[in-house]
């Protein structure tokens, strides 16, 4: 499976948006930079759905722009008007070439999910491998409305309860992909989210 990241370069603020391609090309999120549609277009003319991993604005920015450009699904587990498909705790949705089953994962937003295959794990915002708190395995915020440092702790561990032995692929909603050990970095996540510590401390 193919995994190309339509925001790389972005000037603005926006998540990391994943185009897999393959039995099914699938966007995993939207992202917040103009022109995706266009670098999407630019790898497939045919996008079978995006995927939504949760609803912030950095992730649904250009959701409509790309619904617009592309007569496809659009794959949430929360509501939203565009939306033609639920994603359900415990669902399957085929990624690329990949079955994945989708893991509801609360706590950074209520409508969180992440996606597992045996080989792959598109994260969305629970856990990341870096960003500008930590690396090697870090966490989602949890400091705004409607956030809950405890919820996400519940979910990174049933993110573990449920991520196969030998998964190798992490892309994250922010930070770099990453390659190797993804469980011991889900881990590590898990372990510095259990320290209660603010992620980003003031000053």
């Amino acid at each position: 499976m193919e995994v190309l990241t339509v925001t790389e370069g972005a000037e603005t603020f926006t998540c990391n948006a994943y185009l897999a391609l393959g039995e099914r090309d699938v966007l995993v999120d939207a992202g917040a930079m103009p022109g995706a549609e266009s670098v999407v277009a630019e790898h497939t003319d045919d996008l079978d759905a995006v995927a939504l991993t949760h609803q912030h604005g950095d992730h649904v920015g250009e959701l409509d722009a790309v619904l617009n450009a592309f007569d496809t699904e659009l794959l949430a587990y929360g509501d939203h008007p565009r939306r033609t498909g639920a994603l359900d705790d415990g669902g399957a949705v085929t990624i690329g070439d990949e079955s994945f089953e989708v893991v509801h994962t609360p706590g950074h937003a209520d409508d969180h999910v992440a996606f597992v295959s045996g080989a792959t794990l598109f994260s969305g915002d629970v856990v990341v491998h870096d960003d500008g708190a930590f690396e090697y395995g870090s966490f989602g915020r949890t400091d705004m409305a409607g956030q809950s440092r405890e919820v996400l702790i519940e979910s990174i561990e049933t993110l573990l309860d449920r991520l196969p032995e030998g998964v190798e692929h992490l892309y994250a909603g922010h930070g770099a992909t990453f390659h190797g050990d993804v469980r011991d970095v889900v881990e590590t996540a898990l372990s510095r989210a259990e320290k209660r510590e603010p992620k980003y401390p003031d000053g």
